[in-house]
Formats: C-alpha cells, structure tokens, sequence
C-alpha cells in the first residue's frame, strides 16, 4: 500500500461542484488539499464529459480552481476513513494502477471534508429489468460520456425537475421524446411559494425546459407513472397510468405508449455511507431521505469532518458549490460573508420545496404484482417480501434483507433499499456499512496505514 507520511490540510473527497468549490476556495486560503474522486476527470456527475472532450463551461472556473495548491488524485475510491492521531486516514483503491482492481492507496489528513453527492433513487415496477431501461440520470450520462442515446423513442418517466433536463438533453440530440410521466402534482409547490419567488433563476430554467419540450412536440403527463414495460428481447412500449393524491393508480386511466427505451428515476438520495460509517448524524429532508446533519459552517456531528453538496440533501449544483465554499472558509477560521450565508438558505429553502412537491407516494407500491423483482441482483420479487412481513413477522427492512436475502447483492441495497424500506412498512435507514464501495481482500489484509 502507498501511504502519504505527511498529513496534508484537508482531504476532500468528491470532485463534483461541492468538492471542487470546497478544495479550490481552500487551496486560495493557504491550505495543502487533497481531492479525491472516484471518476476520470473533475466535474462530478452533473458536470460529467467524456475523457477526451472539453470541459463544460459552467465547471471551467471550478476545475481552474484546482490550479494552485490541490493535489488531485482521480480514480481514487475512498472505502473507508478512520481517526489517526489528530487526523484521519483515508483509505483508497487507486483505480488508475496496475493490476484488475487497481492497487490500494491512503491519504492522510488533519481535516476531512464530504462532497460525496447521490445516486438515483429507483421505484421498481412490472418489466423494469427489461433492456432498454435505464436511470433517467443514466441516461443523461450516456449521452454526455459517450454521445450515446438509449434508443431513439425514448419514454422519459418518474418524479423530479431532472425529468425536464433528461428529456431536454435526449430531444436535443435527436432522440424523439413522446411523453415525460411525472408521477407529482406540480400545484404541491404551491404551498411553498416563498421559496419558489426567492428563486427567480430556478422558474426560469424550468419555463426554459418547459419551451424546448413544446418545440419538440413532447407531452408533459403529470401524476402519471410508468406503472409497467412490455416487449420480449428489449422494451417496445409502456403502460402509462393516472395517480391518485397517494399515487396509487386510477382503475381504468392505463394508456399504452410505444417506445424503445425507458428512461426512469425518481429523484436523487444522498450517498451516505463514509459519513455514517464514520459515525456522522443525520437528518431527513422533505421526502424523508436522510442526509448529512450539519451545522452554519457545514462541520457534521464529528470533530475534523465537514460535508457539503448533495450529501447534505440534493438541491443542485448551485446550492452544491455554495456550500462547498463556506465549509472551505469555515474549515479554515473565515467566517463566512453574510450573502454567502443568505445564498445557501434561499437554494436549500428550494431544495426542501423540491423534496417535499416530489416525495414518492405510499400508494406506489399499488404499482407492483406478486412477480415484480424488487431486488434485481438476488432476483427476489415483491411477494416474496410481502410474504416476510405479513407471515414472518418483519417490520424493518433489515429483518426482511436477512429473511430474503433483499439488498444482499452487488449493489448493496443501492438500487432496491429504498423500496424494500417502503414494503417494509419503514422510511429507508442511513446507509451503514463499513466499507463503501467493494474492495479486493487483498487490500484489507493491509494493516492501517501500512507502506
């Protein structure tokens, strides 16, 4: 194992918006930063451009920032973070070295700071494991990374404003989007209008969103969803079905839509596990997803670590480099300026407005027969786990993971722990586990810190 000797200011890990404000704005401060990230290039997801291309204009002053004073390291996996001395440790597997699954690497550090971001959060349903669906976010990533669309008629379904920009970007690069299915009422932002008259830019992105999907002749269905996929080798068409207040289905409003792809997601969910694996407190946001606590300066409940951006709870890439910019000068013994301060409670407000218009229905589960696969990896369906609730008696989503083997697989619960969470009659637990992402035996056979 490589291991840097001397501790450095801060570590960052996560080179997204939050990530790369929070080590920029250091670096200028005089700190020694290191940033680390699982991906290729700086840029995160949002941000996210293929290895060869230019980078996005709206991350350039972001990824100039790393000019002075950041040590980037990426394609670095940090699995685990644990307390050395004063400072931390962080452990890594060097994605970019020799060997099948890189070589192990730690970085060590006085001050830790969390930009880790999120991942889709998935709602299965009749035929989602077909070829031919894909994240709506996935989707998104294709097409930045690789200039690939998922097919040419492409269904774009689920619930939140990445809907609109998925759908913009696929019509954009040729791709004809019939229908964009929003499972929320859009009138549910009414209640918290403050918010959305604070944010002028927010309103104006969706009009603009709103514009290119009329150009294109794309119907907007809201409290609608996807609730199957029909076809044999791939996807040929979706049911489409109107939703009650709760989101349960309306009997007799299905309406077939022929397609090729299915590009499906219902909002983002903070990714977790480093911060709790280190013992962070959380909190939850509107749509009762937990989220990184912490306090006027971005510290977490843990002495030495910061967290900012999506972890903190999902509200974009704006509310992301803000935050990211007052954990570097709080981290650093600045205060931060007031209109910085005002900024990020003016897009969190929104954030929450977002999280509470599009928080999934309890009805969803209506979507569901007795076949559907919830857990994709272990292949178990819903009624097996129905069954492990109301015949076994499990009232969390652990007990039923260990009666159905439900979130034991490859992902780890990624994709299926919240649903499995709503069968099981809970709101979905903080990731806890010890390791967050898999690693090679061979790596933990290391002793800490090990040369």
């Amino acid at each position: 194992m490589t291991a840097d000797r001397t501790a450095v200011d801060l570590a960052v890990v996560g080179a997204g918006p939050a990530g790369l404000a929070a080590a920029g704005t250091a670096a200028r401060l005089g700190l020694s930063v290191t940033l680390l990230d699982a991906g290729e290039r700086a840029g995160g997801q949002i941000f996210r451009h293929p290895a060869h291309g230019p980078v996005p204009r709206a991350a350039r002053d972001l990824v100039r920032g790393l000019a002075g004073g950041v040590r980037h390291l990426p394609l670095h996996h940090v699995w685990t973070v644990v307390r050395d001395g004063d400072g931390w440790l962080l452990h890594c597997v060097d994605g970019g070295g020799t060997g099948p699954d890189g070589t192990p690497a730690a970085v060590r550090a006085r001050r830790v700071l969390l930009a880790t971001g999120a991942y889709e959060r998935q709602l299965p349903f009749p035929g989602w494991t077909l070829p031919g669906v894909v994240g709506a976010g996935g989707a998104q990533a294709m097409l930045k990374s690789g200039g690939v669309l998922p097919g040419r008629r492409i269904v774009v379904a689920g619930s939140g404003p990445l809907l609109l920009a998925v759908a913009t970007t696929l019509a954009a690069a040729g791709a004809r989007v019939p229908a964009v299915v929003e499972a929320a009422d859009y009138t549910a932002y009414a209640g918290r209008a403050g918010a959305l008259v604070r944010n002028p830019g927010k309103l104006a992105e969706g009009a603009r969103h709103g514009a290119a999907l009329l150009r294109h002749s794309t119907r907007l269905l809201a409290r609608h969803a996807v609730t199957a996929v029909h076809g044999t080798a791939r996807v040929e068409a979706v049911i489409v079905t109107r939703l009650d207040r709760d989101w349960r289905p309306v009997p007799g409003t299905g309406r077939r839509i022929p397609c090729d792809a299915l590009a499906v997601g219902h909002g983002l969910v903070p990714q977790l596990e480093l911060a709790t694996g280190l013992g962070c407190a959380t909190r939850r946001t509107a749509d009762a997803t937990p989220a990184v606590a912490v306090d006027d300066g971005q510290r977490t409940s843990v002495p030495g670590v910061w967290a900012a951006g999506e972890a903190c709870g999902v509200g974009g890439a704006e509310l992301a480099r803000t935050e990211g910019e007052i954990a570097a000068l709080s981290l650093a013994g600045r205060r931060p300026p007031g209109a910085l301060l005002r900024r990020r409670a003016r897009l969190r407000a929104f954030a929450e407005a977002m999280a509470a218009a599009h928080r999934p229905g309890p009805g969803w589960t209506d979507w569901l027969d007795g076949a559907t696969e919830v857990c994709r990896c272990e292949e178990v369906p819903a009624d097996r786990i129905r069954e492990a609730v109301t015949a076994l008696g499990a009232r969390d989503a652990r007990t039923v993971k260990l009666l159905t083997r439900a979130g034991m697989g490859w992902c780890q619960g990624r994709v299926c722990g919240q649903a499995v969470a709503r069968l099981a009659g809970e709101d979905p637990a903080p990731d806890r586990r010890p390791l967050s992402c898999p690693v090679p035996l061979s790596h933990l056979a290391q002793p800490p810190g090990a040369a």
